[in-house]
């Protein structure tokens, strides 16, 4: 990783993997340049060796060495923290790819049991009657299970209480965040609270 990113990059990866402060860091590297050793919560920071424009560093987290590497004087007189820039980044980067990967629909034929976080955009072949439960926690409810299909496939989506009715045999309907297990050595999707199921196109309309 050291070979792939920036001085920055690479100091405020090493803030988030040790749960160090980007400020409190940025300052402890500065102290080290300055005064030859200092700390940071659980890392200790020791300044090597100094030349005209870079220093070398050695980060240690008690007898294990973290990083050595040289960091040029100029990134350490910067206002900004370049630390903290460089995590605002990074997280960013990882919210949006989070983001894209969530809203991202799949198909039936590469569900595989265990996966979560699905969108899916299906077609509803089938719905049986409900039956009453008893749930784990002592409620009853509601429960039926849809056949649902796209061009790749078909596979059982479980329907509990207001869902069962939130759809008709014909509809095409969005599935977001929903999880695939088994049941009877079948593949099935399940919509949680955290999940939503909603018609994009009625039956009626075709």
């Amino acid at each position: 990783m050291r070979n792939q990113t920036s001085p920055s990059e690479y100091l405020a990866f090493l803030s988030i993997k040790y749960e160090v402060d980007a400020d409190k860091f940025f300052d402890a590297l500065i102290s080290a340049g300055k005064n030859q050793k200092s700390t940071c919560g659980n890392l200790s920071i020791e300044c090597r060796s100094k030349q005209n424009k870079t220093i070398v560093l050695l980060i240690t987290r008690g007898p294990k060495v973290v990083a050595q590497f040289p960091i040029s004087k100029e990134l350490l007189l910067d206002q900004n923290n370049p630390i903290k820039n460089a995590r605002k980044a990074s997280m960013l980067i990882r919210r949006a790819i989070k983001i894209e990967e969530s809203q991202k629909t799949i198909q039936i034929k590469d569900l595989r049991v265990g996966m979560k976080n699905v969108n899916l955009k299906v077609e509803v072949l089938e719905i049986t009657k409900p039956i009453v439960v008893v749930t784990r926690f002592g409620n009853y409810a509601s429960v039926a299970n849809a056949l649902v299909s796209d061009e790749t496939g078909k596979i059982k989506l479980c329907l509990w209480n207001e869902q069962i009715n939130s759809m008709s045999v014909g509809d095409t309907i969005q599935i977001e965040n929903a999880r695939i297990s088994a049941f009877r050595g079948e593949r099935q999707l399940r919509v949680g609270k955290n999940g939503a199921i909603y018609v994009t196109q009625n039956v009626i309309a075709k």
